[in-house]
C-alpha cells in the first residue's frame, strides 16, 4: 500500500472540549451573562449526554481561562465572570515566557505601539483626560527615587492610552509594559532614570501636543522619544 492510500489517524476531539467550546461561545457571545450561573453538572449531563467526569472537566478548562468561577455549598455553582485586564496580562506572561520571546523583541512591540497611541490619544481626547495628564505629569516631577520616577513614568505612558480610548490598544501596551518591567528590572531603572530631564520635558511636550489636537506632533515626538529609549536600551543590553 502506498502513501496516498493511507487515510492516517483521525483526531475525534474529546466530549470535555467539545463541551468547554459550546459553553464558551454561550459565554462569549452574552448567552450567560456575567454573574450568571451556568447548569448544575447534573442538568449539563443530561442536556449533552456526556459523563460527569467529562462536565467536570470541561468546567475545569472554562476555570483555567478564567471565564467561569466555582463557588462551593449550598449556593454554589459555576458562575461566568468578566475578564479582567489582569488575566490578558497573565497569559501574555505565559505566552512570552513558555516561548523564549527574548527582551528586545518586547521592547520593539511596544515600540512599534507608541506612536499610533499617541496619535489616537490626540485625536480622542477628553478635558478629563487632560487633567489626569497633567497630574501624573506633577508626580512624575515630583518623585523622590528612582523607583517611584519609574512608577510615574509609566503611569504617564499609560495615561496617554487612556486618552486614546482604544481599550484593546490599552490593555495591551499595558500588560507589555509590565512585563517589560518584570523582566527589564534593573536595567529599565538605569535607561529612564539616568535622564530624568529629558523625560519630564518629552511627558510636557507630549502633553502640549494631544491638548492641541496636533496628531502629527504627537507622533513625532513619541517618535522621537522611544528611538532615543532603544538607543539606551541597547547600549545597556551590550554592557
Amino acid at each position: 500500500m502506498n502513501d496516498q492510500t493511507q487515510l492516517g489517524v483521525i483526531d475525534v476531539p474529546k466530549s470535555c472540549d467539545m463541551l468547554a467550546a459550546r459553553l464558551r461561545n454561550q459565554i462569549l457571545s452574552g448567552t450567560y451573562a456575567a454573574g450568571q450561573q451556568l447548569p448544575a453538572e447534573r442538568e449539563l449531563m443530561e442536556q449533552t449526554g456526556v459523563s460527569r467526569n467529562s462536565v467536570r472537566e470541561a468546567l475545569r478548562i472554562l476555570e483555567t481561562e478564567g471565564l467561569i468561577t466555582t463557588r462551593l455549598g449550598r449556593y454554589g455553582g459555576s458562575f461566568v465572570c468578566q475578564p479582567t485586564d489582569e488575566m490578558f496580562s497573565r497569559y501574555l506572561t505565559i505566552f512570552s515566557r513558555s516561548h523564549s520571546i527574548p527582551l528586545k523583541s518586547l521592547v520593539e512591540a511596544r515600540q512599534a505601539l507608541e506612536p499610533q497611541v499617541a496619535l489616537l490619544a490626540a485625536l480622542n481626547r477628553t478635558e478629563e483626560d487632560l487633567v489626569a495628564l497633567a497630574q501624573g505629569i506633577r508626580e512624575l516631577e515630583e518623585s523622590q527615587d528612582s523607583a517611584s520616577f519609574l512608577d510615574m513614568n509609566m503611569r504617564c505612558h499609560l495615561l496617554v492610552a487612556t486618552a486614546g480610548h482604544n481599550q484593546l490598544l490599552q490593555v495591551f501596551l499595558t500588560s507589555l509594559s509590565s512585563l517589560i518591567r518584570d523582566i527589564a528590572g534593573e536595567m529599565e531603572d538605569i535607561v529612564v532614570t539616568s535622564v530624568k530631564k529629558d523625560v519630564v520635558r518629552f511627558h510636557h511636550q507630549l502633553l502640549d501636543a494631544i491638548r492641541k489636537q496636533d496628531a502629527d506632533a504627537a507622533v513625532r515626538r513619541m517618535t522621537r522619544h522611544i528611538k532615543a529609549y532603544e538607543e539606551r536600551f541597547a547600549s545597556a543590553l551590550s554592557q
